[in-house]
């Protein structure tokens, strides 16, 4: 999970643990792009607007290492407040694969995570 807000943190770290999925926090998208070159993730909740670097263009890194070190795309689901006609669209543009508006919801996860076909 990449988010710089300590409740948000919280409360989704708290409901995937619940559904018995393990978490890895970083705090913005520099550390996201660094936990990712040593570790997999069977998913990656992103958050958009974050200091230091953003999701998108996090997600945008992401995807480079992918490609660069031939790696299976791992699904990025954005989790933000932005929740305008095209946000959705503009997430996908960045290499998201799926878009989630804030307040959190693991119900709405859980669709998404059925849909992109993860357990």
């Amino acid at each position: 999970m990449v988010e710089d807000n300590p409740l948000n943190q919280k409360i989704v770290s708290f409901n995937l643990r619940k559904e018995n999925h393990e978490v890895t926090i970083a705090e913005n998208g520099l550390v996201a792009i660094e936990v990712f070159k040593k570790e997999r993730f069977d998913f990656v909740l992103m958050d958009i607007m974050m200091p230091e670097m953003d999701g998108l263009d996090a997600s945008v890194n992401i995807r480079k290492l992918e490609k660069e070190n031939n790696l299976s795309r791992t699904p990025i689901i954005a989790l933000t407040a932005n929740t305008l006609d095209n946000d959705r669209d503009k997430c996908l543009s960045f290499g998201m694969d799926e878009y989630m508006a804030k307040p959190f919801r693991m119900a709405k996860l859980q669709d998404l995570l059925d849909i992109l076909e993860i357990s």
